[in-house]
């Protein structure tokens, strides 16, 4: 009984408080309709209530940064401030609270001191005879640290608004498979092509409102609480790519282009046994700050092509899986002239009884040579007898298809072509031996490779490892795996084909000779194909391409690299080298000193950034001497909070370390003559909003602001490249 007791007076308490309440808020209800008066704050609303209006604003959510495998930032949304200034004493306030600039001193001084504008000109703008004002360049695109720093000092009539901007700091920078991202007027921001649209309701958020009461004149009723309802950022995407290897490539693909006048470039690096793509590209391709585009098209995975000769790696491949293939073995190296049998396969003719004759490039005659030979010097005459003799030209096709051609891929829901098989007549069949008259893309030979250059096991390539809370990045929503889609050749076949192909490069009269590095050994395979126009090969034009592997002893990384060029054009394999020679040094398969080739007399060491943060300048100073970086103090403090390269990163000889000393002021060197990628860590290292214009494969010429200037975090730089 007297626990039931205690149970009724608990229950009689509750209702007496809420009825108190209840009373309470209609009390004040009350009030506010008959007497016009906020009962809690005393505040007369007689002069608001017969024009209140109801205003819901947005607060615009932030889209999902994308990363690279380091971490290091591909894109991001950038939340700047602008200040506004209210200068009219007309303005409606709470009573005995000032909504406007009433100090004008008091507050020019302040904003001088943290916006860095001269004291007379930010008073100049508080002087004038207008409702509100804004302060220029100078008081625009603020940061949260600036914004918050100004509110502190709870200046009357100081206020802002906000704006958000997708920012890539690489600019062009696997363009056509990033993509880009945009905002429209109803203030969402969308991805329109690549990534950015096939990932877009992961990096999407949910923007939020704030609803307030205003009278007619569209000032805020004092007094009334706003109703919130906060926005949500989206998910944060983590790609397999390497920012270092990404833009080694993008500047070999850039040299390709302008010394050589190629008409298209594109490539790619994979891991070999995880399928991870660490680099991919095109060129002509288009920075996506700018958005200069003239082909929405991601070639390496949407346009087909004739290969060339890299597609006779797997013609050998089915010979030696078959068991049917003996490499010393010898044949016709000049030429083979076809016929034709009762299944319209072709088969070796005479050449005044032949239906054609297909010849090695350039009419070479090799006279009699080995079959092994005839890949190392890549002879399509020995390529029709190894398909037509050795094996037959429906096991070829079964084995192509084994290795995924004419098929999709089926990667991260990009889209991609699958190619053409043309098959039918006996020229077709034959050509198919040395990969022309049928079309496969990039992304198919990045995957068939991948089982020539390991144990036989083809891995699937892709480019998201995973994608993660955007609020706490520990948090998997998606996390990918390696993905093997077969084993079209044994073990034993992968190294005697991969045994071939070091000879390719490393013998003197191999095709690939002109790809050796002097970091580690490189196995590889040439194509050369010229492009069909109309259905002729008269065009003048060719596609030249190089699948590569190092190290040649244990091979990890798979390179792939293609231009499209006039044939009378002189070229050379730098720009391919450079990107083997930065993939050797990345992933330590060079030795720790590594010299270049007597003509260049260089000597580059490369090593691994060690961790910096909180450690002093002159630590830093003691610990880099050895290494021959340059280094570079940006902010006016004694204690490292950031650096860029990251910790563990391969750094060399001559490269510019930036170390961040100030959490909110930077220091702006002098960047002229710096290179894209020398920018690009600058950008990484501080975080600034950087403005990039002119020729990016040339140097800096100008900056707009000047060297030796502390500026605040959040202030927009730009840069100038060429002339």
């Amino acid at each position: 009984m007297a626990k039931r007791k205690k149970y009724r007076n608990e229950v009689r308490r509750i209702l007496i408080v809420t009825l108190a309440a209840m009373m309470l808020i209609a009390s004040n209800v009350f009030f506010v309709t008959i007497g016009k008066a906020h009962l809690r704050s005393g505040t007369d609303l007689s002069i608001y209530a017969d024009s209140a209006n109801t205003v819901t604003d947005t607060t615009l959510a932030l889209r999902g940064f994308i990363y690279d495998r380091n971490g290091q930032v591909i894109a991001q949304d950038n939340r700047t401030y602008d200040i506004v200034c209210v200068l009219s004493s007309a303005r409606q306030s709470i009573e005995g609270q000032i909504a406007y600039v009433k100090d004008k001193e008091g507050t020019a001084k302040v904003l001088s001191e943290i916006l860095k504008i001269d004291y007379d000109k930010i008073m100049g703008y508080l002087s004038q005879d207008v409702y509100q004002t804004e302060l220029g360049v100078g008081g625009r695109r603020l940061s949260q640290a600036t914004k918050d720093l100004i509110e502190s000092y709870k200046l009357p009539g100081i206020e802002f608004t906000d704006s958000i901007k997708r920012i890539y700091p690489n600019g062009q920078f696997a363009s056509n498979l990033i993509g880009y991202a945009q905002q429209d007027d109803q203030d969402i921001t969308t991805g329109q092509m690549g990534l950015e649209l096939y990932l877009n309701s992961y990096l999407s958020g949910t923007n939020g409102t704030r609803t307030y009461q205003t009278d007619k004149d569209g000032y805020r009723l004092p007094g009334m609480k706003d109703e919130v309802v906060s926005a949500v950022n989206g998910d944060d995407v983590y790609l397999t790519l390497d920012t270092s290897i990404q833009q080694t490539l993008e500047q070999s693909m850039s040299m390709t282009q302008s010394q050589f006048g190629a008409d298209n470039v594109w490539g790619g690096v994979m891991e070999i046994k995880t399928g991870k793509v660490l680099a991919w590209g095109q060129s002509n391709s288009f920075d996506p700050n700018v958005r200069e585009i003239t082909d929405y098209t991601n070639t390496g995975a949407q346009v087909p092509y004739e290969p060339g000769s890299t597609l006779k790696t797997f013609t050998w491949a089915a010979a030696i899986n078959e068991g049917k293939y003996n490499g010393s073995e010898l044949t016709n190296g000049n030429s083979y002239c076809y016929g034709t049998d009762s299944q319209n396969n072709p088969i070796r003719a005479t050449a005044d009884n032949s239906l054609g004759c297909v010849y090695n490039a350039y009419r070479y005659q090799y006279g009699s040579v080995d079959f092994d030979t005839g890949l190392i010097y890549s002879l399509n005459s020995v390529a029709g007898t190894v398909q037509n003799e050795v094996i037959t030209p429906d096991i070829n096709l079964e084995y192509l298809r084994k290795f995924g051609f004419f098929n999709d891929v089926d990667t991260d829901g990009l889209p991609e072509a699958t190619g053409t098989l043309n098959f039918t007549y006996p020229s077709d069949k034959l050509s198919l031996s040395f990969g022309q008259g049928s079309t496969v893309t990039m992304l198919q030979l990045m995957q068939a490779y991948s089982a020539v250059f390991s144990d036989g096991t083809m891995v699937k390539p892709y480019f998201v490892d995973s994608i993660r809370d955007g609020y706490d990045n520990s948090k998997y929503i998606y996390k990918a795996n390696k993905t093997v889609v077969g084993h079209p050749i044994t073990s034993d076949t992968a190294k005697q084909l991969q045994s071939i192909l070091y000879r390719v490069v490393n013998d003197d009269k191999g095709t690939g000779r002109g790809y050796r590095i002097p970091e580690c050994k490189v196995m590889g395979k040439t194509g050369t194909t010229e492009l069909a126009v109309d259905g002729s090969y008269q065009s003048g034009k060719y596609i030249y391409s190089f699948m590569g592997a190092l190290p040649a002893d244990n091979p990890q990384i798979l390179v792939y690299y293609a231009y499209q060029i006039d044939s009378s054009v002189p070229v050379n394999q730098q720009p391919q080298v450079n990107l083997l020679r930065r993939i050797a040094m990345q992933y330590g398969f060079a030795q720790q000193t590594a010299e270049t080739p007597e003509n260049t007399a260089e000597t580059v060491s490369v090593y691994e950034m060690p961790s910096l943060i909180n450690h002093s300048l002159s630590y830093v100073q003691n610990t880099l001497s050895a290494y021959g970086t340059e280094l570079y103090n940006l902010g006016d403090g004694n204690t490292v909070i950031r650096q860029y390269p990251q910790v563990g990163h391969s750094v060399t000889t001559g490269q510019k370390v930036f170390l961040v000393t100030n959490a909110n002021t930077i220091y702006i060197p002098n960047m002229l003559g710096w290179s894209r990628q020398d920018v690009a860590g600058f950008w990484q290292a501080t975080g600034l909003d950087v403005t990039i214009t002119g020729d990016e494969t040339s140097v800096v010429t100008s900056q707009d602001i000047p060297p030796g200037s502390y500026i605040e975090k959040g202030t927009a730089i730009s840069i100038h490249f060429g002339g």
